[in-house]
């Protein structure tokens, strides 16, 4: 008999051939996932469409920052109950109303910068769209529930949805700086508002992939699961790594008179994400995700000190753009594995609400970090004559990338043995 040509691949090969092409053959997976992108594109808009709506209407990046934090923080209390209604009366019930009512939170937002009400209405505003629920948290909900018995897919399916949020990161700002640049400021968060409300009416007509409800239980908070504490930590400080950036590199394209760029440039640190887990997802990950957590953290804390080096030496976009691009590649494997992580420790049939107190937690952040963000731009002081203070605000990002991963090293209140780094 002659020899097989081609033996198969040994059985610790690292690469999976066509992981995606496998993964978008199971019914229904294709439509779920185009909606799921439509509806989360908005992620990338929001946050800049409302800085540079209203930084430009009072002159304030401290005042647009803080508005920000403020709906982040809103939504980081409102969507854990929004998720818990998510897994107990199913997606497409609950979805559909809650994001209409966020919409209606954009409008008045709008209307509030458009006709110069006062600063305390725009709060009020901003935190009404506290309701908008994590699409993304039930695109991965979907993916869990029919991937359950197969954890190398799951792996991909994680990978790919955190390219989506990423490619949305990469494409939103690059949109929301066109609109509100070119248009009219209030032009961003208006498509915004109705491109969410699209995709999720999209998202709620895909039944035959939707998990079943749970029902009512008596079931404690995933908040009590063992190891989900610690874990929401890291989420908080690693929000506050992407809530500062964003602020920071706005507010250096404007100080160098291209407020128009800053969309772009952020659009390439989602890039650099995009791209790199896309390639994680390809991988077949072994050991434990704890030990490549901390490793991702790592790579991340050291590559976001590259925007902060490059602001500090060289002051020009130029240099800052492919510096944002290198640090971008740490975050999106650091995110599939922290969500992996979710998954394993969130009790059954609370998924949604796990993998949303998750996001809320990077939200909390993500607040924290805006308003920080834009409050060392406005008050930290030059470096000597000539010297930008906004340089020093990529220092924000820097800290707070050394902090998650602090957090993840010590791991208090873990019941989880802590493996070298």
């Amino acid at each position: 008999m002659r020899e097989n040509p081609h033996p198969p691949a040994p059985a610790d090969e690292t690469h999976t051939p066509a992981p995606y092409r496998a993964l978008f053959q199971r019914p229904g997976t294709r439509g779920f996932a185009a909606a799921a992108l439509l509806a989360r594109l908005p992620m990338g808009m929001f946050s800049v469409s409302a800085i540079l709506m209203i930084a430009g209407a009072h002159g304030s990046y401290a005042l647009a920052g803080a508005v920000v934090a403020t709906g982040l923080a809103a939504t980081a209390l409102v969507a854990p109950w929004t998720a818990r209604l998510v897994d107990r009366h199913g997606q497409a019930r609950i979805a559909v109303p809650a994001t209409a009512v966020a919409l209606l939170g954009a409008l008045s937002l709008i209307a509030c910068v458009h006709w110069n009400a006062p600063a305390w209405a725009l709060f009020a505003s901003y935190a009404a769209t506290a309701t908008a629920p994590n699409t993304g948290g039930m695109s991965r909900a979907r993916w869990a529930h029919l991937l359950k018995d197969d954890p190398a897919a799951l792996h991909t399916a994680n990978s790919f949805e955190q390219a989506a949020d990423e490619l949305c990161f990469m494409i939103g700002p690059v949109v929301a700086a066109f609109l509100c640049t070119t248009l009219f400021p209030e032009a961003g968060t208006l498509v915004g508002g109705l491109l969410c409300m699209a995709g999720v009416l999209f998202f709620a007509a895909q039944r035959a992939t939707e998990p079943p409800p749970t029902g009512r239980t008596t079931a404690q908070s995933p908040l009590r699961a063992p190891g989900i504490p610690p874990l929401l930590a890291v989420f908080l400080a690693t929000g506050a790594v992407f809530g500062s950036l964003e602020v920071v590199t706005i507010a250096y394209a404007d100080a160098r008179g291209h407020a128009s760029s800053a969309g772009v440039i952020l659009g390439l640190q989602a890039a650099g994400s995009c791209a790199a887990g896309l390639a994680y997802g390809a991988l077949r990950v072994t050991g434990p995700a704890e030990r490549r957590f901390r490793r991702c953290l790592a790579a991340m804390a050291v590559l976001m000190a590259l925007p902060w080096l490059s602001a500090a030496a060289t002051g020009s976009l130029l240099f800052l753009a492919p510096a944002l691009l290198l640090a971008g590649m740490a975050t999106a494997p650091t995110m599939v594995t922290a969500m992996a992580l979710v998954q394993q420790r969130t009790p059954r049939g609370q998924l949604n609400e796990g993998m949303t107190l998750a996001v809320t937690g990077l939200l909390g952040g993500i607040a924290g970090g805006s308003a920080l963000g834009g409050w060392v731009v406005e008050h930290a002081p030059a470096a000597g004559a000539g010297a930008a203070s906004d340089t020093a605000g990529f220092a924000v990002p820097v800290a707070a990338a050394a902090l998650a991963l602090l957090i993840a090293v010590i791991r208090p209140n873990s019941r989880a043995p802590i493996d070298a780094l």
